[in-house]
């Protein structure tokens, strides 16, 4: 059996994605989890543990995908295609939607402290993680209605099927509005407010009276968000728009949605970028930054609330030595 160029490339990204995704995110779950059961759940830590499922949903499977890929068949029940389907890309947008909303809180707890903290509890980002889990899957269950009874599942050649890969005229009347509007709604638009948020961040923080090394950090993780959040889902959802206007299921959305798949090993270490015992940790031996704290006398800084993310707890110790509670230096 031969396998076409293009497919052992594909077949390399799953399984390389599938080797380093899966123990990564195992290590942010275990991370995230211990820190929620020792000291308490922040939003943060709610919005990064929904992730880190969404994640080990695409990463469950991709076996399967990697499989199709090498048999270039569909050799699993025609009923656990949409099954397949239905996961692959809640967990897709699901993680799309999660990542916005990291940013934004990351947003609101630096510029506005104050009047964050009283919305900043466990039950309503629960309540916000639900409320996008349920936009997620109300799109996608649209979409299972254009199967028509054919488990999105069509032949190729004499014995060979694909799922979700060929639409006949009355699928795709349904499926490309469908992608059209879900790459409007649920990837244009967070892009904007991610975007909108990251640079308001990076305003902040250059505006800001902190040292050096702490704006390089906080920036370091600010654009790293927003660029993985380009790389991994503009190129699949530029198909959508790409499909919608020649009316067509375009031939290279296999190849975009490898960029998508990289999101399971690359978001893991913006995860961990926001998790304190790095920040602290690791970060904080490379870089020195524990031992020249640790030299300051005279500075009293705060209990810092648990696990708290590096760039609220930079502002919050600038902030407090500086006996201001409600704004920056120059903001």
């Amino acid at each position: 059996m031969s396998v076409a160029v293009d497919d052992c490339v594909a077949l390399f990204v799953y399984c390389f994605t599938f080797l380093l995704g899966l123990p990564a995110n195992l290590l942010v779950l275990f991370v995230y989890v211990r820190k929620a059961r020792k000291r308490g759940a922040t939003p943060n830590v709610v919005y990064a543990l929904n992730l880190c499922l969404a994640n080990l949903v695409l990463v469950a499977w991709l076996p399967v995908k990697a499989l199709e890929t090498f048999l270039q068949d569909w050799m699993l029940p025609a009923s656990l295609c949409p099954v397949y389907s239905f996961f692959l890309f809640s967990s897709l947008y699901g993680s799309c939607l999660f990542l916005t909303a990291v940013t934004v809180g990351r947003y609101l707890s630096i510029a506005f402290p104050i009047a964050y903290k009283r919305y900043r509890c466990t039950r309503i980002s629960c309540l916000v993680s639900v409320v996008l889990w349920g936009f997620t899957w109300l799109h996608l269950g649209f979409g299972l209605a254009a199967e028509g009874g054919a488990h999105f599942i069509a032949s190729v050649g004499e014995d060979a099927s694909v799922c979700y890969d060929r639409f006949n005229a009355s699928q795709l009347a349904v499926l490309l509005p469908l992608r059209l509007e879900m790459a409007a709604v649920l990837f244009l638009l967070p892009l904007t407010v991610t975007s909108f948020c990251t640079l308001r961040c990076v305003t902040l923080v250059w505006r800001s009276c902190l040292p050096a090394f702490g704006k390089r950090r906080v920036l370091a993780v600010a654009l790293s968000t927003l660029a993985v959040f380009v790389v991994c889902y503009a190129p699949y959802n530029a198909s959508h728009v790409v499909g919608f206007v020649t009316w067509e299921n375009v031939r290279w959305r296999r190849e975009a949605i490898l960029s998508s798949s990289c999101n399971v090993f690359l978001e893991p270490v913006v995860m961990m970028m926001l998790s304190p015992a790095v920040s602290r940790g690791i970060m904080g031996r490379v870089c020195g930054w524990q031992s020249r704290m640790s030299g300051t006398g005279g500075l009293h800084r705060p209990r810092q609330t648990p696990a708290q993310d590096p760039m609220e707890k930079d502002f919050e110790q600038k902030r407090f030595g500086e006996h201001l509670q409600v704004s920056f230096c120059t903001i």
